[in-house]
């Protein structure tokens, strides 16, 4: 093996750079030529590779997104476009694929290993929902912006003695906003895994102020039943019974954004270096992620088309802990 490609897909995550950096240097370490693929699975089909070597990838660690580009690709969810991929990939000698990114983007791994491509994939998304890893790439740097919004929500929200909603990312996964509803101290919290009547969410703000608090926040996912601009109407709707009005704010992309942390640039090293390591002694179809602390591999069959489910224990733990 001597020539593989990395590429980044589906959403992007703090710490992609940091990732394709550790699978770019170990790789030419252990004596491989790199190629990065642009625009994800898109520019597979399109052919867009660039070679890349240690100087290439230097100064990226510290940046956020991903400097090899994303993008939708519908023709790669045809069998067409699969075919089409694994000859791009025989067409330019490529022994290998490491792919970086969250579930839609391994199910594509998992495709390609089925066609006798050799794949290995780095578990990559904010949503936390990717089976074969306890965190992800992106999580924590997603977190802590989050959590910083929701301090600085509190801090107006108790002078003026104000309800406010955070509605944060996650379509189909309530695990950002379960995390950062607990860290950050919030009166209620929304996920899509546990439907929650907008009534209910303005009883659960109104007891807090009941109880003696100076503020009340909720923490809602996108992808709840009711999203934050629906509770919001639903305030203003009852406005006089319900006593006070709630304001919201949608963070959306901004959590994607930004330089990321420490925890999230060691976390993509150490899953870089180790898609690399499995490389080496052959191990592909493989994801790679973090079990138990320590870089581990899972089958993607065991990973393609799974949604690690959310500890709903800890939807228990918030309530008792919002008292």
């Amino acid at each position: 093996m001597k020539r593989i490609g990395v590429l980044t897909s589906g959403g992007d995550a703090p710490g992609m750079n940091a990732a394709i950096r550790a699978v770019t240097r170990t790789a030419i370490a252990a004596g491989f030529d790199v190629f990065g693929i642009r625009r994800g699975y898109a520019g597979l089909l399109a052919a867009e590779l660039v070679p890349l070597d240690a100087r290439a990838v230097g100064g990226i660690i510290e940046r956020g997104g991903t400097t090899l580009g994303s993008a939708r690709c519908p023709e790669f969810l045809t069998d067409e476009g699969r075919c089409a991929a694994v000859v791009s990939v025989e067409s330019h000698r490529l022994d290998a694929l490491v792919i970086i990114g969250g579930n839609g983007s391994q199910a594509g791994a998992y495709a390609l290993s089925k066609l006798g491509v050799p794949v290995v994939g780095v578990a990559s998304t904010i949503d936390n929902d990717l089976a074969g890893s306890e965190i992800t790439i992106g999580v924590d740097t997603a977190l802590n912006i989050a959590l910083e919004a929701i301090d600085r929500l509190k801090t107006t929200a108790a002078s003026h003695h104000r309800a406010f909603l955070v509605e944060v990312m996650g379509r189909h996964c309530g695990y950002l906003a379960l995390m950062a509803g607990i860290a950050g101290g919030a009166e209620v919290v929304a996920i899509p895994e546990q439907p929650c009547e907008p009534e209910a969410i303005a009883q659960e703000l109104k007891a807090a102020y009941e109880r003696g608090k100076s503020h009340a926040i909720g923490v809602v996912a996108e992808g709840a039943k009711y999203r934050a601009a629906d509770i919001a109407a639903h305030f203003r709707e009852h406005h006089e019974r319900i006593g006070f009005d709630l304001r919201v704010t949608a963070l959306g992309h901004v959590q994607r954004g930004g330089a990321p942390g420490a925890f999230d640039r060691l976390l993509a090293t150490r899953l870089g270096a180790g898609a690399v390591d499995a490389l080496v002694r052959g191990r592909t179809g493989v994801l790679v992620g973090l079990l138990r602390g320590e870089v581990a591999t899972t089958p993607l069959a065991d990973v393609a088309g799974v949604t690690k489910p959310l500890d709903l224990r800890l939807m228990d733990l918030a309530r008792v802990l919002a008292r």
